[in-house]
């Protein structure tokens, strides 16, 4: 059974992890939006993948939907031996330019190797003798971040294969091309610089072992951590048990989120892949711990 944010008396939801088509989502920020809206939610956090490129959109739709819009974004991290551990930034000054050009960087980085990954897929399809497929279309749907994922829904599209996952495996993971990720420390410092509220997202895709996540938690919180996204898609109920004592025990905020990107047959905006909602309360501890990291600054 999974998890819920409710049993708090709390009729007001948010939603603080959703993607749009400036990452990997399928739909634009003002949709996002409007279905946030039709939802009921009263608040939703805008949270692409290494892009900050949708928030003003998204703003804009908040306006017109009555839904409140909390600037977000969503790092690709490492520590140690772990990868892809990824990180949230609530409350972050958007418009900060030095921000733009540390992303507009790495976007360049990532169109690298997604160029390279294509590349590698293409010698495989052309030993199938299947069609090749080619980096203009990645970009078509890709539109602003480019991701494995946009390359898997290019193989499903022209019948490489049947379905997202069967691309991974059968190609996108026996083709991949080393990622590039910002060190936890240096991610934790810009999103403290840009005045906003370090949260790890969806912990257990770290690891499943609860003593070397506790340890992993620890040190984080020591680098300046400020949450965890407790209430998530890959949470039962008892892991949510272990990641709010794990919140209590260090100081550190509760937040939650569907990982909303619209392609998940499974995933609705504001409950997730089940009776996940994230009462308002949350973000109101969120905006406190914002402004008091605003002061600190």
């Amino acid at each position: 059974m999974k998890i819920s944010g409710r049993g708090y008396n709390v009729e007001k939801y948010i939603d603080l992890h959703t993607h749009s088509t400036y990452s990997d989502g399928v739909y634009p920020p003002g949709d996002i939006v409007a279905m946030a809206a039709q939802k009921g939610l009263l608040a939703i956090a805008l949270a692409d993948h290494d892009s900050i490129s949708g928030i003003d959109e998204a703003q804009v739709a908040g306006v017109k939907y009555g839904v409140e819009i909390v600037p977000a974004i969503e790092f690709s991290t490492c520590y140690k031996d772990f990868r892809d551990i990824h990180l949230l930034g609530y409350f972050i000054d958007h418009k900060d330019p030095e921000l733009a050009r540390n992303l507009e960087k790495f976007r360049e980085r990532r169109d690298n190797r997604a160029r390279a990954i294509v590349e590698k897929i293409n010698a495989r399809l052309e030993v199938e003798n299947k069609d090749k497929i080619s980096y203009e279309e990645v970009q078509a749907i890709g539109q602003h971040v480019i991701s494995r994922l946009h390359i898997a829904r290019i193989l499903v599209n022209n019948g490489s294969v049947k379905s997202v996952h069967d691309a991974f495996k059968r190609y996108l993971v026996p083709c991949d091309v080393p990622k590039q990720y910002f060190p936890i420390a240096e991610a934790l410092a810009e999103i403290r610089r840009l005045k906003g509220i370090a949260v790890l997202a969806h912990p257990q895709s770290i690891t499943n072992d609860r003593s070397v996540l506790k340890t992993l938690i620890r040190e984080f919180a020591g680098f300046g951590l400020d949450g965890i996204e407790v209430f998530n898609n890959l949470c039962y109920k008892d892991d949510m048990l272990f990641l709010e004592s794990l919140a209590r025990e260090f100081g550190l905020l509760i937040t939650g989120g569907s990982d909303f990107h619209g392609f998940e047959d499974d995933v609705e905006i504001g409950c997730g892949s089940g009776g996940l909602a994230i009462a308002y309360h949350w973000l109101e501890a969120m905006r406190c711990r914002a402004g008091e990291n605003k002061v600190d600054v």
